[in-house]
């Protein structure tokens, strides 16, 4: 594999050449925005999707396994991303624009780093994966997002197609293989968790719930009030005429 990736030419540099040949194409500004979402703007987006991710498994009827799940998502990253470190070692491909230096790069501060696999692209998937699992729609979306988070990383010049490729097979990997042992540690925490001070951090209040309740508690107990009220005021009229029974009886 290391040997294979060593060729950096071929498809790959034709592919990554059309791409970033867009960029000398464009407009400086067009440039600079490119760069900035392919840089910061997708990971703050899909930073937003998680929160909203959480926000909606609090809600659910099963919060504490929707919200391990969401724990999952951050997890997921984090162990792909050192899973990177041993692998971009072993490969030890320098970025693109260092063999190739025809290419349009659009950010600086990358030449002292390695190329496969692309943190940005990894980061994304595993984002993307992770989520789909607990919010198909949240996870859609934010497949969306990682894809063009990899044309992006193309685009400015600072990864090779197999670089983004290998970068969403990893996180796929390391989601969907280590989820099930992730949720079996996770969701027992979180049911344990939900019965904590920390509870709202995991389950929504059903507030509304709780307040028909109290008001058909109240309506239930008016009626039967009421209802007490006529048997007495019943019972009382049978005893005034039993009074006036016997009195005549008398």
């Amino acid at each position: 594999m290391s040997a294979l990736l060593a060729d950096t030419t071929g498809p790959d540099l034709s592919l990554l050449r059309a791409i970033n040949g867009l960029a000398k194409a464009s407009p400086v500004w067009l440039d600079s925005l490119v760069s900035w979402i392919g840089e910061y703007g997708i990971l703050i987006g899909l930073a937003a999707l998680c929160a909203t991710g959480w926000l909606q498994a609090r809600r659910r009827p099963d919060a504490p396994v929707a919200i391990a799940g969401m724990i999952w998502v951050p997890l997921s990253v984090a162990i792909t991303e050192v899973a990177n470190i041993p692998i971009s070692a072993i490969v030890n491909r320098p970025r693109p624009f260092v063999d190739h230096p025809d290419l349009d790069v659009l950010v600086q501060g990358k030449a002292g780093t390695l190329s496969f696999v692309s943190d940005h692209s990894a980061m994304s998937m595993g984002v993307a994966v992770a989520l789909f699992l607990v919010n198909k729609r949240l996870g859609m979306i934010a497949g969306s997002l990682a894809l063009l988070q990899g044309f992006c990383r193309m685009f400015m010049g600072v990864h090779y197609p197999t670089d983004v490729i290998g970068g969403f097979a990893l996180a796929t990997a390391v989601v969907l293989l280590l989820a099930p042992i992730a949720m079996a540690v996770l969701v027992p925490l979180c049911h344990s968790l939900s019965r904590t001070a920390i509870a709202p951090l995991l389950t929504a209040r059903q507030g509304g719930d709780r307040a028909t309740g109290r008001g058909q508690g109240g309506g239930s107990g008016r009626r039967r009030g009421s209802e007490g009220r006529r048997r007495g005021r019943g019972r009382g009229s049978r005893s005034e005429d039993q009074g006036r029974d016997s009195d005549l009886a008398a």
